[in-house]
């Protein structure tokens, strides 16, 4: 039961997941899916996803790999997290049937994925847009007959707002097409269209109809939720532990924030670029300063196989569905050589919170959505095929906001304080998702509370306050994943720093974090350092797959 037993079946649960796996809004987990495929969630369709895992977690449950060198033994504790993630989806999240919101990403998710590649279009995805919006009118129906057995009010209220004005939405997405698609392709996808946004808008309709006698949402509740940190994220520590931890570091960040932004007082406010052409421009200039600056700090290697993390226009053929996920594309093991791109939309005063940090210092992004590529470049080109898929957020996430807060001590901002600024209210914003994350675990949180707990203590907009929370009642886990990782990693380099001593290697560290970057830091840790600690309260839990 060696290396090459477990290369195996992980390669047979990875290619059976990937052709599995439900949307997500997100862009971490982002596969590259088959041009036939749609998300698959008829109750015959769950039925074999679980006849399926059944197979895979006998033979799994049934290696011995205790004998095996650390790293086969990662390999093996990978693999019973992937297929972890699957039960946990399907038989405790269930939103598959009872998460409006999370049907609408699945019915138009497959659309909105195939336009986030920068041109050109391919045949092949050309084909992929047409089937997606084919797809559209019968995705519907399988979400409504769903919900009727099993749907949760709240969450079609906040779908129905979602698609308030879906028909136009998707009939402009398809327009803006043209001079992207060859003609007959477009004129096959008009011919669709007006079944697909009636179909759509039939859906919202139904959902308005029918939300009040939809069920009253359950939290997973603490049992639970323990359960995917000790199965699926690999992760030892408490849920009152980390909310713990992460209102103490929303306090320093509070405080942080208040101080800096009186130092830098009597200093203009930074002004945004003054177009998006100028912002993409600025920001192709400052990927390159701060690629140049991991080098010079001795931070991070950059290797020339590395392709670049840009912007672009957010292209008007994604502006109209925007709101159903992250608009971007951190491009896929499949397509390393191509350049990672997050699309931005005309810059203005009113910009949501993200898109307004970006517009005033692009380096902002850079040094978050930009190490998330990063990350995933190097990972997607790991020796070991297991260590270029992702398990949970909780070390790419991690990664990605420890970056922030590290480039700005190793000096990065000196020329935009007002950025430092923001680093800090970054942290205030994924300090307080550990608590909304937990609170909505344990039904102490609604959609609404979270959404308003935001936007009271951020501040920020309510439009990103309530995607946010709507993404997060579906995925629990997710939220806490930044401010929980960033934690585990600092707590892993603080380890390595006083184990190796004068030995220790900046860079070096760095590298090893972001190549085994889809890796749990309590996997990462047992390799790196020789300390298994974590894994031995996870499996002294008895909370177990």
């Amino acid at each position: 039961m060696g290396h090459e037993a477990v290369q195996q079946l992980g390669s047979e649960v990875w290619q059976w997941r990937n052709a599995i796996a439900f949307h997500t809004g997100d862009d971490i987990p982002r596969v590259d899916r088959a041009v036939d495929w749609v998300p698959q969630f008829t109750v015959p369709a769950i039925d074999d996803i679980r006849s399926r895992y059944d197979e895979f977690h006998a033979r799994w449950f049934a290696m011995d790999v205790t004998a095996e060198p650390v790293p086969v033994q990662v390999d093996y504790r990978l693999i019973g997290s992937a297929l972890a993630r699957v039960i946990w989806d399907i038989d405790t999240l269930r939103n598959w049937e009872k998460d409006a919101v999370f049907l609408t990403s699945q019915i138009l998710g497959p659309w909105f994925d195939r336009l986030l590649q920068v041109p050109p279009f391919s045949a092949d995805r050309q084909q992929a847009l047409l089937i997606a919006a084919k797809a559209i009118p019968a995705q519907v129906e399988v979400a409504q007959q769903n919900l009727s057995r099993a749907g949760v009010s709240s969450l079609a209220a906040v779908a129905a707002e979602m698609l308030a004005d879906v028909e136009a939405q998707f009939a402009e997405s398809v327009e803006q097409l043209d001079g992207f698609v060859d003609a007959g392709v477009l004129n096959e996808i008009r011919s669709v269209t007006p079944a697909a946004a009636a179909a759509l808008g039939a859906f919202r309709g139904w959902l308005e109809t029918h939300a009040d006698s939809m069920a009253a949402d359950q939290a997973v509740g603490r049992e639970k939720f323990i359960w995917f940190l000790r199965n699926v994220a690999l992760i030892a520590a408490e849920p009152e532990d980390m909310v713990r931890a992460a209102r103490q570091d929303y306090q320093r960040a509070v405080v942080a924030e208040t101080i800096v932004t009186n130092r830098y007082r009597d200093l203009a406010a930074d002004r945004i670029s003054e177009s998006v052409e100028a912002q993409v421009a600025r920001e192709a200039r400052q990927e390159q300063q701060v690629r140049d600056f991991y080098e010079s700090e001795n931070l991070l290697s950059q290797p020339d196989s590395l392709r670049h993390y840009l912007v672009g226009a957010l292209p008007d053929y994604v502006k109209p569905l925007r709101w159903l996920g992250v608009t971007d594309d951190l491009t896929s093991e499949q397509r390393l050589e191509m350049d990672g791109i997050s699309y931005s939309p005309d810059p203005t005063p009113n910009l949501p919170y993200f898109y307004a940090a970006n517009a005033r210092d692009p380096r902002l992004g850079i040094v978050h959505e930009g190490a998330h590529y990063q990350q995933l470049a190097l990972a997607s080109a790991h020796e070991n095929p297991l260590r270029r898929r992702y398990y949970d957020s909780s070390a790419n996430e991690g990664i990605a906001f420890y970056n922030e807060e590290m480039m700005m001590l190793a000096g990065l901002f000196t020329d935009a304080p007002h950025s430092e600024e923001v680093i800090h209210n970054f942290n205030r914003l994924r300090s307080l998702r550990v608590i909304a994350d937990v609170s909505l675990a344990t039904g102490e949180f609604s959609v609404h509370d979270s959404t308003q707990f935001f936007v009271d203590l951020v501040p920020m907009d309510r439009e990103t306050a309530l995607d946010e929370s709507s993404m997060y009642i579906a995925t629990p886990g997710l939220a806490m994943s930044y401010h929980v990782g960033k934690m585990l990693l600092i707590r892993m380099m603080t380890d390595a720093i006083n184990q190796q001593k004068d030995a220790f290697s900046t860079r070096d560290f760095h590298d090893y974090v972001w190549l085994n970057g889809n890796v749990p830091f309590s996997l990462q840790r047992w390799e790196l350092l020789g300390d298994r600690s974590d894994i031995d309260i996870i499996d002294g839990s008895g909370d177990h797959a």
